[in-house]
């Protein structure tokens, strides 16, 4: 099977029809939301409070959406239009903007907390346009991501290499531009479970960091394959109701959104059709 990045750079290869595989295709919302908590989870942020989180590669906004269950604010960043579109379709309460990571992009430094990426790291690596030197994009990302960061956050980036040469690579760039850390291979004697994450902190405040531990063995569930997600403990997501509805809508009212007026559908299950949120 040929890898994505193999076939079209990122801004064609999800084009409207990948877009929308994203959003109505179960298998692909349980991958992407499995390993958007795991990334979570790597950032090790402090309980109980709200952080601000760069989405690098956010697509569709899915991982976004984990972030908003969890209680976080996010920013996201992604190369296709098409994405973001169907972002947008489904009324994600973060912010999206359209961006080429290898060109780096400009926040005010340290504004945020944190930063996640799910399958978007390993397109750096290809030459997709006349120019284009892997290592020299990779360089360029990782400074502007390190500037965006507040001291001592951390970055959580899943990605798939194909190579040792491409870890090495990656690796090296992020470590020219000012980070710690290093790499963490959950399930590494698993074919299909088998996941690398870049997982950096932008220097620190007293001790030095320590990296977080990898998952080892077979997980009791295929998570990964999409076909099952391990129930975590702990309270449930809650129920997308009318009620829930009129909550997010309002919320985005006060960030100063556009946001569709109230009305008798509101809520309102289409028969026939998936619903999106």
């Amino acid at each position: 099977m040929n890898r994505p990045e193999h076939l079209a750079p990122p801004e064609i290869f999800y084009n409207k029809d990948e877009a929308e595989k994203y959003a109505q295709n179960s298998r692909m919302i349980d991958i992407q939301s499995t390993m958007s908590e795991r990334c979570i989870e790597l950032l090790m942020l402090p309980k109980d409070s709200n952080c601000l989180v760069l989405d690098i590669g956010c697509g569709s906004g899915i991982s976004g959406g984990v972030l908003s269950e969890q209680g976080h604010f996010w920013v996201g960043l992604d190369i296709s239009e098409s994405m973001l579109d169907v972002a947008l379709d489904r009324e994600v309460e973060g912010d999206v903007m359209l961006n080429d990571m290898g060109q780096g992009f400009s926040f005010r430094a340290g504004t945020f907390d944190g930063a996640i990426s799910v399958s978007a790291l390993q397109w750096l690596c290809n030459v997709d346009k006349k120019g284009h030197e892997p290592f020299k994009r990779l360089l360029t990302f990782f400074k502007a991501l390190y500037a965006s960061l507040q001291k001592g956050a951390r970055a959580a980036l899943q990605f798939y290499p194909e190579t040792p040469e491409q870890v090495e690579m990656i690796t090296a760039a992020a470590m020219r531009s000012g980070f710690g850390g290093g790499l963490v291979v959950d399930y590494p004697n698993s074919t299909k479970a088998k996941k690398h994450f870049l997982c950096l902190y932008a220097g620190f405040t007293s001790a030095p960091p320590q990296m977080p531990k990898a998952l080892n063995g077979e997980p009791e569930t295929a998570e990964v394959a999409g076909r099952q997600r391990e129930r975590k403990k702990g309270p449930r997501r809650p129920v997308k109701n009318l009620d829930w509805i009129l909550q997010k809508k309002e919320r985005q009212r006060l960030q100063g959104k556009d946001v569709r007026p109230d009305s008798k559908y509101t809520g309102r299950k289409r028969e026939g059709k998936l619903c999106k949120f």
